[in-house]
């Protein structure tokens, strides 16, 4: 079942057929973890992570929309990674959770008057006989201004949160909740999360269908 190509990870898109094209030009023949483990690092490093834009529209939700774009978010960059990895035949699937102390968020923490932000999304990769989870939100660029070691992913141990920055003075990121694993981006379940966490969305009276600058909800 998470090796299917469906609404969301539509692999058969010439936009991810051409960065697996990519994928292979630059590292040659691959096996299975090592394309894995570089599909992770490209999806990391090629899309600047940006965590204010988020879309209530379920067509921007296609990982070939998403891989369009010049920037993501955790989710969005969850979804293509997916794409890529089941155009592979890697089982992958996308899994949701409430962190802390995020990085780079000031601007939504203070929007939304919360630290607490959901949903954060992360990959879980079937590799080696169990499922691994990897998280190819913050690209290089931003950790090394951050001063914080970028995540980096070996298919074989979970890569899911900087805990602490590069001197393991300041705690980053705390997972508070995890709310389980889907085939699909459930963008309604989403939503209801959002609305739940944070009030202002209710307040605003903010519906399915729109796209939401967080910075300035």
């Amino acid at each position: 079942m998470y090796t299917e190509e469906n609404f969301y990870f539509d692999y058969s898109h010439e936009v991810i057929q051409n960065i697996q094209k990519e994928i292979r030009l630059k590292y040659g023949v691959l096996n299975t973890n090592e394309y894995a483990i570089k599909a992770y690092e490209y999806v990391r490093d090629t899309w600047e992570y940006y965590p204010y834009h988020f879309s209530l529209n379920e067509e921007d939700w296609k990982a070939s929309s998403l891989a369009k774009r010049k920037t993501g978010h955790c989710l969005e960059k969850a979804t293509i990674l997916i794409a890529l990895l089941r155009a592979k035949n890697i089982p992958s699937r996308l899994g949701l959770a409430k962190v802390k102390n995020h990085l780079a968020v000031d601007k939504i923490v203070e929007t939304l008057q919360s630290d607490e932000l959901v949903p954060h999304g992360y990959v879980e990769v079937y590799l080696h006989g169990k499922w691994v989870k990897a998280t190819p939100a913050f690209n290089k660029t931003l950790c090394d201004f951050l001063g914080v070691n970028v995540l980096d992913f070996d298919g074989k141990v979970d890569s899911i949160f900087h805990e602490y920055d590069s001197n393991e003075k300041h705690k980053f990121m705390e997972y508070l909740d995890d709310y389980g694993t889907f085939n699909e981006v459930p963008l309604d379940y989403m939503f209801e999360l959002m609305k739940e966490h944070y009030p202002i969305v209710n307040q605003r009276k903010i519906e399915k269908g729109e796209v939401l600058d967080l910075s300035k909800l």
